[in-house]
């Protein structure tokens, strides 16, 4: 797991801004900001924030739905154009989305036979009998009975819906697949049915996974590396033990200290009355500064770099870390 299969340099995403007629400037919202990521090899990341964070839209960008305002995307070293057709159809073969509802992601007119076979007809170019052996491969796989291919989305379960919507993702036989809440949709017991599957599936085609989602136990059952995210942008990242054990951002201990536990009160520490960064004007320094009860003068000037603290493998953007002393805080804003 240490070759990095996918990176993401100075990744910005802004939806509208721009001119008006007169050359007036219109504001844009700032949902990724400068975001920088590598995905190494065989690894599940798990990526993990509020709402509105920027997680689906980074997904997005990395799949070729949407493309980047600026920065670029690497794939094995190779920069991404994703507004190539001939790149974004290079793209569709290698990674893959799997979508947060399972049953409004296919298309309602179509056959579950006719929505496999769409990708192996128009990114491998199968022909009929190799689609027929793709096709019960991929049933196999995910444990659906043959003759589920010609019935309808409607037909199916919600846990149903979401074990099609992998095969589909998997029928372009992809090195990396983008799970975007693959799970939040579903009953708890059927949660654990396609986590498990998810596991097998990637032990078995040796894939990649890039995992969304706002459940932290899920995240932590699943992942090799965490990265959490606030407004747009990376403010932890770490091995996965690492940060279920000690947290070092401020924001990401709020998540943690927010997980619902019988007999608990609520969240200590924060001001209720802290107002969201606004999105068409995000702020010079820290976006998490009004709602942090450690937030200093610095944090409000100037956005802390994402750093190593303590442990090199374990990097936070933060001037006054988690459970770090004064002289470790220092160390960490002078690198």
């Amino acid at each position: 797991m240490d070759a990095t299969i996918l990176e993401a340099k100075q990744l910005v995403r802004t939806f509208g801004g721009g001119r008006t007629l007169f050359g007036r400037e219109k504001p844009g919202v700032h949902a990724v900001r400068e975001m920088e990521l590598q995905v190494r090899r065989g690894e599940t990341l798990g990526i993990v924030g509020e709402s509105g964070c920027g997680k689906s839209t980074l997904a997005r960008m990395l799949v070729g739905l949407d493309s980047p305002t600026s920065g670029d995307i690497y794939l094995e070293g190779a920069a991404m154009d994703t507004q190539s057709a001939r790149q974004r159809h290079d793209l569709a073969k290698r990674i893959q989305y799997v979508f947060q509802d399972p049953v409004s992601s296919l298309n309602p007119r179509k056959t579950i036979r006719a929505s496999l076979e769409a990708p192996m007809i128009h990114l491998l170019g199968l022909d009929r009998d190799a689609r027929r052996r793709r096709l019960d491969e991929l049933m196999d796989a995910v444990n659906l009975r043959p003759e589920f291919l010609d019935r309808y989305p409607h037909e199916f379960s919600g846990g149903q819906a979401q074990r099609i919507g992998i095969a589909r993702a998997l029928a372009a036989q992809p090195e990396i697949l983008v799970l975007d809440e693959p799970v939040s949709a579903l009953d708890v017991s059927v949660q654990a049915q396609v986590l498990n599957l998810l596991a097998d599936l990637k032990d078995k085609y040796g894939l990649t996974y890039i995992f969304i989602s706002h459940d932290l136990s899920v995240v932590e059952a699943v992942s090799d590396r965490v990265m959490v995210m606030y407004f747009g942008s990376v403010v932890e990242l770490a091995e996965s033990e690492s940060l279920f054990r000690q947290p070092r951002h401020q924001y990401t201990k709020l998540l943690f200290d927010s997980v619902p536990l019988p007999g608990k009160r609520g969240v200590r520490g924060e001001d209720g009355l802290a107002e969201l960064p606004d999105p068409l004007n995000p702020p010079k320094g820290c976006a998490f500064a009004p709602r942090c009860a450690e937030a200093s003068q610095q944090c409000r000037e100037a956005m802390p770099p994402l750093n190593p603290v303590v442990d090199i493998q374990h990097y936070t953007a933060c001037y006054h870390p988690v459970g770090t002393g004064p002289q470790e805080s220092q160390n960490t804003r002078d690198q």
